[in-house]
């Protein structure tokens, strides 16, 4: 029997079908990995079987019982438990604290059980956590494990994990692996929804494959491939990046960055002296945890951010720094980190193709129309892109925004490319063609900056490595010599 089975589910929001007569189950013991692009369903499954939406048609049975959850509450009483990718701690509270939150037992707290209850968990599972340490004083990985606590706490055999190492260095995804194997030894189901594919065959039993709000495909993880996992996700065989490894540095230095400084509005510094350069023809990946001064570096060099000291340089001229609209000119490309912040989403796509370059489309004070909409129809022919040139941008897919964003960036042929997180939130197949345009402008000599959390897609692209802690740059190596857990080591500040 199960430990949980949905049967036939729907689940509908007006003419979208999220879910279509959906079967899913996970057996008990099991680690169960489920896969899809953006909008095949997955999280719309995972949040009916947690409470968090009803469905339309179809049931849920807990250990072969019919249940109807009509929110988290019930879910979470029926022993389901969800640990999503943004935590709900209370920054202020301690690991104990947390961990109880909502379990005290009575008027008075005791603190002394309290910690050693919580002491306890942490111990069945190997978990290194200080019950007194205040919550915001974690880090990331350890703020996840209080999380799988909480639903321990709360009686869960069955725990489903959103993207649980979208934030995670190196060393923490082994650690969380490490827990849920504990949790698995002890008869607890747990569910990973993830797009990474080398974590569903290192942690995982069986693997579901959802497509268009349908299952596809439910093997054992050890009956299938990654490329066949692709396969079933995108409906068509994908194709891997390949970067030249004989990479050699011939070209100048055309992004030069000298001992940034930046301070937020409290006065803390978030960039302390960084330093970088990147050449042409080559692309530079900086891998760090988030908040560790990433966006900051972004926001200098794509002109929203001044610093307060320090200085850049592009083709050995100085950078303009706070402004934005100057970048185009001097042929540098900015790919932004939030890609709704860089469209405007009740224009057009022609209109929106051209934001940046205007001038080259204005006579006598007037738009060139027809010349906008030619431009249009060649940019989408030459990206891929999903789309008409009359179509609004709000009516299109994440994947076709990043396109019109990569169309209107790289179509002017830039010496520089400054790539925030190109790739946050795309599916495998618009990921797939984002890494492959990046590769385009390095094979004709242009200097990449790559910004990602994506360790695999910094290792993957990447010719030098930067890792970034603390807002400075806390080591570099070669790609082709990359060890990974050293790069771990280095963002987590324990690199020495």
């Amino acid at each position: 029997m199960p430990a949980v089975e949905m049967r036939g589910v729907t689940k509908r929001f007006g003419p979208l079908t999220a879910n279509d007569g959906v079967n899913f189950a996970v057996e008990r013991g099991e680690i169960h990995a489920l896969l899809g692009e953006n909008g095949a369903g997955k999280s719309t499954l995972m949040k009916v079987l947690y409470g968090l939406y009803q469905p339309d048609d179809g049931e849920i049975l807990v250990d072969g019982r019919a249940v109807g959850f009509r929110s988290p509450a019930d879910a979470i009483a029926s022993g389901i438990g969800f640990v999503s990718q943004h935590f709900a701690l209370v920054p202020r509270f301690t690991v104990a604290e947390n961990v109880m939150l909502g379990h005290e037992g009575g008027a008075r707290l005791n603190p002394r059980q309290m910690r050693a209850q919580v002491m306890i968990a942490a111990e069945s599972l190997n978990m290194a956590i200080d019950p007194n340490a205040l919550a915001g004083k974690l880090s990331v990985g350890e703020q996840q494990r209080v999380e799988i606590l909480k639903a321990l706490k709360r009686n869960c055999r069955v725990l489903i994990m959103d993207e649980p190492t979208a934030v995670l260095a190196p060393q923490d995804v082994e650690a969380l692996f490490a827990v849920l194997r504990d949790l698995q030894k002890q008869g607890m189901s747990v569910i990973i929804i993830t797009h990474k594919l080398n974590e569903v065959f290192a942690v995982s039993q069986r693997v579901t494959v959802l497509r268009l709000g349908k299952v596809v495909g439910e093997i054992a993880t050890e009956a299938t491939s990654p490329s066949a996992l692709a396969e079933l996700m995108v409906g068509r065989q994908t194709l891997a990046v390949e970067r030249n490894t004989d990479h050699q540095r011939q070209e100048p230095v055309k992004l030069e960055v000298r001992d940034l400084k930046l301070a937020d509005k409290r006065g803390g510094l978030r960039l302390r002296g960084l330093s970088l350069e990147v050449h042409g023809g080559e692309i530079v990946g900086i891998a760090g945890v988030a908040g560790n001064g990433q966006s900051e570096l972004v926001s200098v060099l794509t002109g929203t951010a001044v610093p307060d000291s320090g200085e850049v340089l592009a083709h050995g001229q100085p950078y303009p720094l706070g402004q934005p609209k100057a970048l185009p000119n001097l042929k540098i490309a900015r790919i932004p980190e939030d890609r709704l912040k860089a469209v405007i989403s009740d224009m057009s796509v022609a209109d929106n193709l051209v934001l940046e370059s205007l001038d080259g489309f204005t006579r006598l004070g007037h738009l060139g129309r027809q010349q906008i909409r030619e431009h249009a129809e060649r940019m989408i022919k030459d990206f891929q892109i999903k789309a008409s040139p009359g179509d609004l941008v709000r009516t299109l897919s994440g994947g076709n925004i990043q396109k019109i964003i990569l169309a209107r960036s790289l179509g002017q042929q830039p010496e520089v490319v400054i790539a925030a997180q190109p790739t946050r939130g795309l599916d495998i197949g618009a990921t797939e063609y984002v890494h492959h345009k990046l590769l385009e402008q390095k094979e004709r000599g242009a200097a990449i900056l790559l910004i990602s959390e994506d360790l695999e897609e910094i290792l993957q692209l990447s010719d030098r490595i930067l890792v970034i802690f603390e807002g400075r740059i806390a080591g570099e190596m070669s790609a082709a010599n990359a060890d990974v857990q050293r790069i771990g080591a280095l963002m987590t500040g324990a690199g020495g």
